[in-house]
Parts: C-alpha cells; sequence; structure tokens
C-alpha cells in the first residue's frame, strides 16, 4: 500500500512536471496561434461588449441554435470560446497549487488503477501506456474529430497528455515492484 501510494504521488509530480513544461514555458507557443496586438485588443473589447451580461462561460460562435445562427455557422468563420470575464496573472500561483494537487490526485488514482488490475511491471507498464493512448485519443483527438478543433493544437494538447499520463503510471508501476526475490525451485533433493 505504501509503495502504491509513494508511486502515485511521485508519478502525479511528473506528471505535473510535464505538464509545466508544455504548457507553462515558451514551448507552449509550438500549440497556440498569435493575434496581433491590435487585433488582440479588438478581440478583447468585442468579447468584453458581447459576452459581459451572459459572463463566464463557453461559447460557440455564431450560435447554431437558430436557423439563422445555422446558416452563419455553416457559411463560418467560426470560434468556440472559453471567456473569463474577469483576469488573472498570466502566470497564476493558485493555478499552479491546484494543478499540482489535481496532478497528485491523479498520479494515485492511477496507481491504484495499475494496483487492482496488474500483478507485475509489465503487465502494469502495458496498462498504463495503453490507458494513456485511449485517453487521449477520446479526449483530446476527439476534439478535433467532433468538433472541428484545430489540428495542431489537438497533436500538441495529446503528446503532452500522453507523455504525463504515461510517465505517471510508469513510475508508479516501477516503484510498486517489490524487491523481494521469488523463491527459486531447483527440484527436490533426494
Amino acid at each position: 500500500m505504501v509503495r502504491t501510494v509513494a508511486g502515485g504521488l511521485l508519478g502525479g509530480f511528473a506528471l505535473y512536471v510535464i505538464n509545466f513544461l508544455f504548457w507553462r514555458t515558451p514551448l507552449s507557443a509550438i500549440a497556440y496561434h498569435r493575434a496581433g496586438e491590435g487585433a488582440s485588443a479588438n478581440l478583447q473589447a468585442a468579447l468584453a461588449q458581447a459576452l459581459t451580461q451572459t459572463g463566464t462561460g463557453v461559447y460557440v460562435v455564431p450560435d447554431p441554435a437558430s436557423a439563422q445562427g445555422t446558416i452563419l455557422y455553416g457559411k463560418g468563420p467560426i470560434a468556440t470560446i472559453f471567456y473569463n470575464n474577469s483576469g488573472f496573472p498570466v502566470t497564476d500561483s493558485s493555478a499552479l497549487i491546484g494543478g499540482l494537487i489535481l496532478a497528485l490526485a491523479a498520479g494515485t488514482v492511477i496507481a491504484f488503477a495499475l494496483r487492482f488490475t496488474a500483478a507485475d511491471f509489465g503487465s502494469r507498464a502495458r496498462t498504463a501506456i495503453l490507458f494513456s493512448l485511449a485517453a487521449v485519443l477520446w479526449l483530446d483527438i476527439g476534439q478535433a474529430v467532433a468538433n472541428h478543433a484545430p489540428w495542431g493544437y489537438i497533436l500538441y494538447l495529446a503528446f503532452s497528455d500522453f507523455l504525463a499520463l504515461a510517465a505517471a503510471g510508469l513510475i508508479a508501476a516501477r516503484l510498486m515492484e517489490s524487491h523481494i526475490a521469488a523463491p527459486v525451485d531447483n527440484g527436490t533433493l533426494h
């Protein structure tokens, strides 16, 4: 049990570090397109003017819930907007702390799942890698397939998620290994 918890916490820390490297360093520029300063200011002003009354949320623009919206949606351009009507620091310490806590919890869940489903390192490692792959296929790549999300961003997200989840699982699987050698049966001597 102690090895499982330790493996989960260390795996969760690895999950956090890999996520940090991909998304909180200049490396994240690979995933994003940039609007110029003028375009950013214009878009921010338009968002503040159009979405202030409804507030923080996720918006599909144009909204295809009406006949006119469906026509506009079909013509494009379209956007899915993750909107927050209040600002926060670019490097938000509360998000970093919350992210660490979440990563440690996720790593611990991964470790317990591996402990209950597989008996040895090889089985746990295969399980960790396959479930990591399944998770990114469904949760990340599925966004590009079902919602026409931009492939560049999605592939970067999927790659970072796969590495982080697989690392968490492999670390947990390795730390759960017992170093007690199994007795060797050399036959019965008479």
